[in-house]
């Protein structure tokens, strides 16, 4: 068993560079320290939850594909649309292998098949983790934008187009119409904006 679990040391020691990756894109709206892959992905696991309650879907499945969606840039990197127009796809579930490789089968067996079933599309859970991780971004664009960098409209555009579920368009239409600090002045006892 030691031997197993030193390849998962090692695989934990990697899972962290994703909280110094930075998500490309953004820089590309002029986001000068933009959001942390591993930051992206822990909020888009909460939107995958209360997405896929309110669907009617597994919310503990959903979060667990989005906890694991990005993985794979680990070794690819963030690469945002405008890049992947020029550098050949990696296949997720073939770095993903690579990744678990030396680990209890128990262990990689489980990482694999979630990469799997993410890429797959078809699941009701993957399909909420898919749109969590566009609402994730529409919302990251609307406090990106209300930091002062108007060029993150886009990002907020392209994402809302993208969601598939009614949760997601209903909660995008929701999020568009709130003010990103209304949480706090709710909070606070003040009306919001």
């Amino acid at each position: 068993m030691p031997d197993d679990l030193s390849s998962v040391a090692r695989f934990l020691f990697e899972a962290g560079t994703l909280k110094q990756t930075k998500r490309t894109g953004w820089w590309m709206a002029g986001v000068r320290d933009p959001e942390s892959v591993a930051e992206h992905s822990w909020r888009t696991s909460l939107l995958a939850s209360l997405i896929a309650k309110l669907e009617g879907a597994d919310p503990a499945q959903a979060a667990f594909l989005a906890t694991w969606h990005d993985i794979a840039e680990t070794r690819t990197g963030d690469v945002n649309h405008l890049g992947k127009k020029y550098a050949s796809g990696a296949d997720p579930e073939a770095v993903t292998a690579d990744q678990v490789a030396g680990m209890p089968e128990v262990l990689a067996s489980a990482v694999q098949e979630l990469i799997a079933e993410y890429e797959a599309k078809e699941s009701p859970e993957a399909i909420c983790a898919r749109d969590a991780d566009k609402l994730e971004c529409l919302i990251q664009g609307i406090e990106y934008r209300a930091q002062g960098y108007a060029n993150a409209q886009r990002w907020i555009d392209n994402s809302r187009g993208r969601l598939t579920t009614k949760t997601a368009n209903a909660l995008a239409d929701t999020l568009l119409a709130t003010d990103s600090l209304d949480w706090l002045r709710t909070a606070l006892g003040e009306q919001p904006s």
